[in-house]
């Protein structure tokens, strides 16, 4: 199969799934048949599917995100002061880094709202259906919902990172209190040491919490630079940390937390 022949095919096997999706029309134009493909991923609950769907969905998402563009952390370069610390903005599930994290909710199956901007079912969509398959193993295993503050790892599967770790930030609603601020340090502090415990040489954190999550921005990034760098104070380890950020405003806040001295 030709790339556009497997993204009908996928489609057509999910479509299939669902009696009431079986007269739906797949349409003609490309990006209207990407939309379709990603909105059928998301809403779609974690039952067992075909090996065969598997693996052509791993290589039509492998090659689109090659297409997509990928930015490798050997290629930048780390903050003046400290060798182990990146500040990038960009599209996370771009970058190949050992790690990223994934701003997750407490039922850690990813987001299942059709197409929605969230980096949970950006994140989702593009590492393909194992991942929610994966996820719903361990909440299975585990018997409750994620508790804010903690981390789980799985692998990135089509993405160019080897590894999700996926953390529950928490959500603030009214005044910004120092319960809020404990969990945001053990955000950060739990997928730091969960990297290290599997000997991960690098990751790279999202702005957790901020966004809908309704973390101030500004108290957001300090908590995650203080915790990164006490991190380092604390255990001596030599983890290499990015600190991706997507919108301007969060990439200022940053470079002023982390170049203090730039004019």
């Amino acid at each position: 199969m030709t790339h556009d022949e497997q993204r009908v095919w996928l489609i057509q096997q999910l479509l299939d799934e669902k009696p009431e999706y079986r007269d739906y029309q797949i349409p003609a134009e490309q990006q209207a048949q990407k939309n379709l493909l990603r909105a059928l991923m998301n809403v779609r609950m974690p039952d067992p599917i075909s090996e065969e769907f598997l693996k052509i969905q791993d290589g039509y998402l492998s090659e689109e995100n090659r297409r997509a563009g990928i930015t490798d952390i050997a290629d930048l370069n780390p903050i003046p002061s400290d060798h182990r610390i990146y500040l990038w903005q960009g599209d996370m599930t771009t970058l190949k880094v050992d790690a990223i994290t994934n701003p997750a909710n407490s039922g850690m199956l990813g987001c299942f709202l059709p197409l929605h901007s969230c980096a949970d079912n950006i994140i989702g969509s593009k590492a393909g259906i194992r991942l929610r398959l994966r996820c719903n193993d361990i909440m299975c295993a585990q018997g409750h919902e994620e508790p804010a503050g903690r981390a789980k790892i799985t692998p990135g599967y089509n993405l160019p990172c080897k590894y999700i770790i996926h953390t529950v930030g928490p959500i603030v609603e009214g005044k910004l209190t120092a319960e809020h601020e404990r969990l945001l340090v053990s955000c950060y502090r739990s997928c730091l040491e969960l990297a290290d415990q599997n000997q991960l040489q690098s990751i790279a954190f999202c702005c957790i919490s901020t966004g809908v999550f309704m973390f101030p921005n500004q108290r957001a990034a300090e908590i995650a630079v203080e915790t990164v760098r006490k991190y380092y104070l604390d255990t001596g380890s030599e983890i290499l940390t990015v600190f991706n950020v997507f919108k301007e405003i969060d990439r200022a806040i940053y470079d002023r937390l982390l170049n203090p001295g730039a004019a």
